[in-house]
């Protein structure tokens, strides 16, 4: 078995070989580690414990894909691997034609920086093993510690029985940010557009400087490590330059610590390095992709995904096939990414597990006040609040919430969390975080065609309103059912979502309800289906609807009919699918179906525009006259008729016109 790998199958008598304890020697300073001892500690003091629990259930999960992807493997006939051989040709032209060789780029990586820092504050840890962290969880190890197998996110209790003189420090923020500054002041001097991959590493397009001083890239990188030792004091960083981002960073990796490696921008050259690179050696494959490149395709080194493309285009999405086989070609980013403005602002923070409420919500308003700085510090407001817990069980829940204003006070924060926190309660919880979004720049400059489902949904009382008639049907939102809207936002782990939860967050409100007025909400509430679902169930009812209701307006206009091409080509957007993948072909059509919906939906205003008012949770207003029951609607049901989130009268029709 290769270094760095391990069986994805147990192994009765040798069971620290799994996915559960897999190790890897892909940081660097692990080269000479004892593997399988690191491998057997780690199993011995993991098991029983709910980490461990947690890692054999997402291994089960793994293996489920590892076997599906076997079985799908195992459809694919010599003639749908001969099309897709010719797919894989065609995309390698493609993707050969926007190779660029003429940029100089230049990643540069600190050397166990935050290790670093400490032992640069403290001289007498030098030499030492040291890490930072505690006995919970290791943020960086420095290299002494590392010959022993000792990582970043291990727990220190399992890195000091692989180290028993490992020496702990604690985490200090403010100083590693200090330094980084200074890092990236050096950085400025050669890129003042650099791109910051986080506090410790940087990509910098140092084409013009190599153009302007006449220096070769190597030399650039000498002298920028240079700098940064002079001005940080004593800090070392290791530096890989190549012709894009992605070959830049494999190449700092490579004589680390304190040192540099060149790829020169030569096609033959690059297309030698990668063929033989290990494929977890890329930034965007992990553990899980890992082992089912690995153990379903066969896949090892970058040179494989090339003469396997076939497979992977057969079996992956389009998307993600190219960036596998980018990747095999040794292609990668080399243009300066926009600037793009900052979407959401975060804090959290892990913990011990406990389920002491009070101890709980000491953390929320902590991290709530830091949030609460961070957003002052860079003059945002925002309304949307999302809490992020993670169980004993390690188990992730996200609950949100869009507020009725926007905000950066810590009270506001604190006010809203604590409602999302308490609905969840009791639990034992080992990391809580939040995170604002949808920041006030945002709503100025927002594209107002892009509806999500809740656009359907109308809140009751004073906040229940009409939506536009030019609201789209946002696809992905309506696989969740709940999105982001102005008015709501939700956020639900998978089958988690109850009407018990749905009151704790829909309604929000702060006056009592008395369980008979309780009950009557219970009765008054329609079900709410799943984005499949609710296409699936249309697609049923559609000729029953357009039969019953003659003032309904049909949302399935005549489509041209959805063909496969030489049975392979879907005649409507190309891809390719062989006839054995039936449940693909199907999701497929359905694809398309949602699609036309969403385009209908987003379309200009006409007769067969669908109707601005849909109603899916909330009371009629006291006000309103009892709607007559549709004939298709069964006494006694709590359904909403399906036609009614896409129909409406003529005369509706007609108010809304004399409206505008």
């Amino acid at each position: 078995m290769d270094e760095g790998e391990s069986s994805s199958t147990n192994n009765p008598s040798r069971p620290w070989e799994s996915y559960n304890t897999v190790f890897t020697n892909a940081k660097a300073g692990m080269e000479g580690v004892d593997k399988e001892k690191v491998q057997r500690v780690v199993y011995e003091m993991s098991k029983g414990s709910k980490y461990f629990q947690n890692e054999e259930r997402k291994e089960a999960l793994m293996k489920q894909k590892i076997e599906h992807m076997r079985d799908r493997c195992a459809k694919l006939s010599s003639s749908d691997l001969s099309n897709y051989q010719k797919v894989v040709d065609r995309r390698i032209l493609e993707l050969e034609a926007t190779r660029d060789l003429s940029r100089v780029w230049l990643h540069v990586d600190m050397d166990a920086f935050y290790a670093a820092v400490e032992t640069l504050s403290n001289p007498s840890l030098k030499g030492k093993p040291m890490a930072v962290g505690g006995l919970s969880m290791i943020s960086t190890a420095n290299y002494e510690a590392r010959k022993f197998g000792v990582r970043a996110a291990m727990p220190g209790f399992i890195a000091r029985k692989l180290c028993p003189d490992l020496i702990f420090v604690p985490v200090d923020f403010p100083k590693y940010t200090h330094y980084s500054d200074l890092t990236r002041n050096v950085f400025k001097n050669y890129d003042p557009n650099f791109i910051a991959g986080s506090l410790d590493e940087a990509y910098l397009d140092i084409t013009e400087v190599c153009r302007e001083r006449g220096l070769s890239g190597g030399e650039i990188a000498e002298e920028l490590r240079s700098s940064v030792h002079s001005e940080t004091g004593g800090l070392t960083c290791s530096a890989g330059v190549a012709a894009n981002r992605l070959l830049a960073k494999v190449c700092s990796d490579i004589n680390k610590p304190n040192g540099q490696f060149v790829l020169q921008n030569d096609r033959s050259t690059v297309m030698t390095f990668i063929s033989s690179l290990p494929i977890r050696k890329i930034g965007g494959i992990g553990k899980v992709t890992e082992h089912i490149l690995k153990d379903a395709l066969e896949i090892k080194t970058c040179g494989d995904m090339v003469l396997k493309g076939s497979l992977l285009y057969a079996l992956f999405t389009q998307s993600s096939a190219d960036f596998f086989l980018s990747v095999g070609l040794g292609l990668g980013k080399t243009d300066t990414p926009e600037v793009r403005s900052r979407k959401s602002i975060s804090s959290e923070r892990t913990f011990a597990a406990t389920g002491d409420e009070r101890l709980l919500y000491s953390k929320l308003a902590e991290i709530a006040e830091m949030l609460s700085h961070d957003m002052k510090k860079e003059g945002l407001t925002a309304r949307t609040l999302t809490l992020k817990l993670k169980t004993a069980s390690f188990e992730i829940r996200s609950r949100a919430v869009s507020l009725q204003r926007y905000t950066c006070s810590s009270e506001d924060i604190l006010k809203h969390a604590t409602k999302l926190l308490k609905a969840e309660l009791p639990v034992s919880i080992r990391l809580i975080g939040l995170r604002m979004s949808q920041f006030n720049e945002e709503a100025r400059h927002s594209d107002p065609s892009q509806g999500t489902i809740t656009k359907f949904i109308v809140q009751k009382g004073s906040s229940r309103k009409n939506l536009d008639d030019n609201d789209s049907f946002d696809l992905d939102a309506s696989k969740n059912c709940l999105g982001n809207d102005e008015m709501l936002s939700l956020s639900y782990a998978s089958h988690e979502t109850s009407y018990d939860q749905l009151k704790d967050v829909v309604e929000y409100e702060e006056q009592s309800v008395t369980p008979e007025q309780e009950c009557k909400k219970e009765e008054e509430r329609p079900q709410v289906l799943e984005g499949d679902a609710l296409l699936r169930k249309h697609k049923e009812s559609k000729s029953e609807t357009s039969a019953q209701n003659t003032e309904a307006v049909s949302v399935f206009p005549q489509m041209e009919p959805l063909l496969w091409v030489n049975g392979y080509k879907c005649n409507l957007c190309g891809i390719e699918l062989p006839p054995s993948f039936v449940e693909e072909r199907q999701e497929h059509s359905d694809f398309h179906l949602a699609q036309r919906l969403q385009n209908e939906e987003s379309g200009p205003s006409s007769s067969t525009t669908p109707p601005s008012k849909r109603r899916i949770l909330g009371k009629e207003k006291a006000n309103s006259k009892p709607k007559k029951q549709k004939p298709n609607q069964k006494d006694g049901s709590k359904h909403i008729p399906i036609h009614t989130f896409f129909t409406k009268s003529n005369q509706n029709s007609n108010d809304e016109t004399q409206k505008k």
